[in-house]
C-alpha cells in the first residue's frame, strides 16, 4: 500500500494530472471500497477508527478485468473516432437535424443522472427519481421546503435538483459532448405547472469560474398532456452562485445537463422527462440574444 501511495504522489506531482488519472483508472478496482483518494470529513464527523489502506480490497483478477474493459472502450472509441464524428459519417453528421441525448427506459438509463437538495446544506427538501409508469419515463418528485437551516450562515435555502453525470471515456478520461451541429435542445415533459430552471453546467479551467452556470427557464403547464419544449442555446445566460453576470458569453455545448426547481413555494412537485435531444431549428438564426460589452 505504501508502494502504491508513493505511485500516486508520484504520477500527480511530476507526471501532471494525466498520468495521475490514468495510473487511478488502473488502481481504482483493486481500492474500491478504499478513501485513499478523499480526506474531507464533514464538520462533527467521528474519524475513521481503521487507517485507509486496511480498507482496501486487492483483486489481482478485478484488476485485470477492469484493464480488458478499458482496453475494448478504447477501441470502440479508436473506431468512432475513424468513422466520424460521434461513430457517424460526415455526410450523415451534416445532414443530422436531430438527436436523443437521453431516453428513460430502464432503471440503466436512470443511473446516468444524480439527484440532489439543500439536506446537503442542512435544509429539508426531498427529491426522488424513479421511472414513470409503464417504464416510459423518468419521474423526478420530491417536496420543497424553503426553511433555513439554523447554523447562523445560511441564508436561503429551497431547492431540488437533477444532474447528467460527466461523460467519461477509457481510463477514466473526460470526455466532452459534440453539440456544434444544433442550435436547440429539445424536450419532452409533463410537469405540474411549477417553473424550473434548466441548466448546461461549466467546465472551467480556472477555481474561481467553478461555480458559473448557464441556465434558462422551463414553464410547465400542468395537467394530463405532455409538452415538447424547444430551447435555443442562444438563450441561456450565464450565472455564477446565483447572481446573473454583467459579461455574458454564449455557452459551450460540450457540457453536463440538469434540472432545478427552486420557485419558494413550499409543497409536493413532479416531473416526467421522456426523451432529451437536440434540434437543429434552421430557421432560428440568433448566434446570443443578450448584449456583450467591450472590456476596457
Amino acid at each position: 500500500m505504501a508502494l502504491t501511495v508513493m505511485l500516486l504522489n508520484g504520477a500527480s506531482f511530476h507526471g501532471g494530472c494525466c498520468r495521475h488519472k490514468v495510473l487511478l483508472s488502473f488502481l481504482g478496482p483493486l481500492l474500491s471500497n478504499s478513501k485513499l483518494y478523499s480526506s474531507y470529513r464533514r464538520p462533527g464527523a467521528e474519524p475513521e477508527k481503521k487507517l485507509s489502506w486496511q480498507n482496501a480490497d486487492f483483486s489481482f483478477k478485478k484488476g485485470i478485468d477492469h484493464l480488458k474493459t478499458q482496453l475494448n472502450l478504447l477501441k470502440k472509441e479508436t473506431q468512432d473516432y475513424l468513422q466520424g464524428s460521434g461513430g457517424h459519417p460526415l455526410s450523415q453528421h451534416l445532414l443530422e437535424q436531430t438527436r436523443v441525448l437521453w431516453q428513460f427506459r430502464s432503471q440503466e438509463d436512470l443511473n446516468k443522472w444524480v439527484i440532489s437538495s439543500d439536506v446537503e446544506i442542512g435544509g429539508k427538501s426531498k427529491v426522488y427519481l424513479k421511472l414513470g409508469r409503464n417504464n416510459q419515463a423518468a419521474l423526478l418528485y420530491g417536496t420543497l421546503n424553503t426553511e433555513v437551516p439554523r447554523d447562523g450562515e445560511t441564508k436561503y435555502s429551497g431547492y431540488c435538483s437533477m444532474r447528467s453525470r460527466p461523460a467519461v471515456g477509457s481510463f477514466n478520461r473526460k470526455k466532452y459532448y459534440d453539440w456544434t451541429n444544433f442550435n436547440s435542445l429539445y424536450l419532452r415533459v409533463r410537469g405540474d405547472g411549477r417553473p424550473w430552471m434548466v441548466n448546461i453546467y461549466a467546465d472551467p479551467y480556472f477555481s474561481h469560474h467553478k461555480d458559473d452556470l448557464y441556465s434558462y427557464f422551463m414553464f410547465t403547464r400542468g395537467g394530463p398532456y405532455w409538452e415538447e419544449i424547444k430551447i435555443p442555446f442562444s438563450k441561456f445566460f450565464l450565472s455564477s452562485r446565483g447572481r446573473v453576470q454583467d459579461n455574458q458569453q454564449p455557452v459551450w455545448l460540450d457540457k453536463t445537463l440538469g434540472f432545478t426547481i427552486g420557485d419558494k413555494v413550499d409543497g409536493p412537485f413532479q416531473l416526467e422527462i421522456d426523451f432529451i435531444g437536440l434540434l437543429n431549428d434552421r430557421a432560428h438564426r440568433e448566434e446570443f440574444a443578450y448584449e456583450i460589452y467591450d472590456k476596457n
